[in-house]
């Protein structure tokens, strides 16, 4: 689908919660999805998808990566998330979660396991290659590079 499930009707919410970013979003945002960093794919953060706002959504690669924090534990909060995976892997999606745990203290295992399924995605589908972006250079290494001009 074209807008990849888009609901314009959750965009304030998206927005909220763009906002009110726990310490494990931003910190997976900075250091892997934000500028193409994920392999030159690009991630939108607080994406709303079906009739959830998803935490980070890729469209070239029909991924969501949802970050679990401890909201997350309960039984009740278990079978929503179930309900929640299934629905969007309905609509095409692939669903890689990860808790706050992992994102606050093993970020290098979570950019692994990001890269791998990425690889995998890619020699399954090659077209994919050809959507990447370049990575943006940070603000500092733009600086730095328009300092040596």
């Amino acid at each position: 689908m074209r807008n990849h499930h888009y609901n314009k009707k959750l965009r304030p919410y998206a927005r909220e919660n763009r906002n009110t970013s726990t310490n494990a979003e931003i910190r997976i945002w900075c250091e892997l999805l934000r500028d193409c960093q994920a392999d030159g794919y690009r991630f939108l953060r607080q994406r709303p998808v079906l009739h959830y706002i998803a935490d980070f959504m890729c469209k070239e690669l029909n991924l969501i990566i949802e970050i679990d924090g401890i909201t997350h534990d309960s039984k009740d909060a278990y079978e929503k998330d179930e309900k929640r995976q299934r629905d969007l892997e309905k609509a095409g999606f692939t669903v890689l979660r990860f808790s706050d745990w992992e994102v606050k203290n093993d970020i290098g295992g979570v950019g692994v396991i990001l890269h791998g399924w990425i690889v995998k995605k890619e020699e399954e589908h090659p077209a994919l290659k050809e959507q990447k972006r370049e990575k943006r250079p940070s603000r500092s290494q733009k600086e730095v590079g328009d300092e040596l001009e």
